[in-house]
């Protein structure tokens, strides 16, 4: 009886991400171009997509590449740009607890901004999906058309014209998970003054506003809950 329910479960995280695949797949193509423009072939570009998998840490990283920037810079505002990650593995790691270790790493590495979003409020409103069929059904078509994107886009390369405004994709893509789970006053606090910070601090290095803005976004929507109770 249980087999059926979660086939359900991972079609239905399938379904849920669908919609964003219409953001996902021109960003992936960003990223590919991206590659192209900082010199590298396609099997490089092919690997970092596999290994780093993280939309705006990849595309700050090749801009560098291509200014040729030392490795060391490149890693590290990787690094700090997907620092936001520990704070999603944090939120999300209670539905996973009762997982196995090396299901937990698997579930990790498919880890994005999407997936979390997603999965995190169907759980709260479903508790009663597989967890972790649900969330492998969205993130994995999150990776299966970010490859093939970012292999479109090297093949591609400087071939798209500028007109198609594909960079555009990139902020819908996040306006489409933000938007909707701004439902109370906390959550759209923490929204609007997290975007506020990020934007006013987009000239730190290592492209730091990102980290300010997802801090004090958290930071401003717990003080609206703390002093709404």
């Amino acid at each position: 009886m249980r087999g059926p329910v979660l086939d359900e479960d991972l079609l239905a995280g399938v379904r849920d991400v669908s919609p964003l695949m219409l953001g996902i797949a021109p960003f992936s193509l960003v990223a590919g171009i991206a590659a192209v423009d900082a010199g590298l072939g396609l099997a490089e570009a092919v690997g970092m997509s596999v290994i780093v998998f993280a939309g705006a840490s990849q595309l700050a990283a090749l801009e560098l590449l291509g200014e040729n920037a030392p490795l060391a810079v490149v890693v590290g505002t990787a690094a700090v740009i997907n620092l936001r990650m520990l704070m999603y593995s944090a939120s999300i790691a209670p539905h996973f607890a009762d997982y196995g270790r090396r299901l937990r790493a698997g579930l990790a590495y498919l880890l994005t901004d999407q997936a979390y979003a997603l999965s995190v409020a169907e759980f709260d409103e479903n508790p009663e999906r597989s967890r972790w069929r649900y969330y492998l059904g969205a993130a994995a078509s999150l990776w299966i058309v970010w490859q093939i994107g970012t292999v479109a886009g090297v093949v591609l390369g400087a071939g798209v014209p500028d007109a198609w405004g594909l960079t555009f994709a990139v902020p819908l893509v996040f306006l489409a998970l933000l938007v909707p789970a701004m439902k109370d006053r906390p959550t759209t606090v923490a929204g609007v003054a997290g975007g506020a910070v990020a934007v006013a601090a987009v000239g730190l290095p290592l492209n730091l506003g990102l980290l300010a803005g997802a801090l004090c976004g958290i930071a401003a929507g717990l003080v609206t809950e703390v002093t709404a109770s």
